[in-house]
């Protein structure tokens, strides 16, 4: 999870994280025997989320990356990280559909957050909020 906070997650790679996860978890956990049958069967995944409370690996990253955001957003946009991460480019683009932006990711997570009004340049302004919003990304339901 080295550098999680910059990477820009399509669905493909949020499922397959959430695949990893619960792989590691079954070996883990092991198989249960079942009362009825007396038969092993490999846990279902909202048994492995009881069995494991703590949050799961796609939380953690999507709380780094608002955590990242914030600090960037906070630090003026005179500084280069801030135009790597928020400028516009400059040219045409190809004419397919373009690809999901990290800060696509980010404007998406604020609104499954509820925050979907918000710029994260505000929040960034405001310490406290930022990290309620954190928070708030650490408790989210993942399908």
């Amino acid at each position: 999870m080295y550098g999680c906070q910059t990477w820009s997650l399509a669905l493909r790679e949020e499922r397959r994280l959430r695949l990893y996860e619960n792989r590691v978890l079954r070996r883990i956990f092991e198989p249960k025997r079942d009362e009825v049958t007396g038969e092993r069967r490999k846990l279902h995944n909202e048994e492995l989320n009881d069995l494991y409370p703590s949050p799961s690996i796609f939380r953690v990253i999507k709380s780094k990356i608002i955590r990242w955001a914030g600090r960037i957003a906070g630090i003026g946009e005179s500084r280069d990280v801030y135009k790597v991460y928020f400028g516009q480019p400059e040219g045409k683009r190809p004419l397919r559909r373009p690809r999901r932006r990290w800060k696509d990711n980010i404007k998406m997570d604020l609104q499954e957050v509820g925050c979907g009004s918000r710029n994260c340049i505000d929040l960034a302004q405001d310490g406290d909020k930022r990290r309620d919003f954190v928070t708030a990304v650490m408790k989210l339901t993942v399908p």
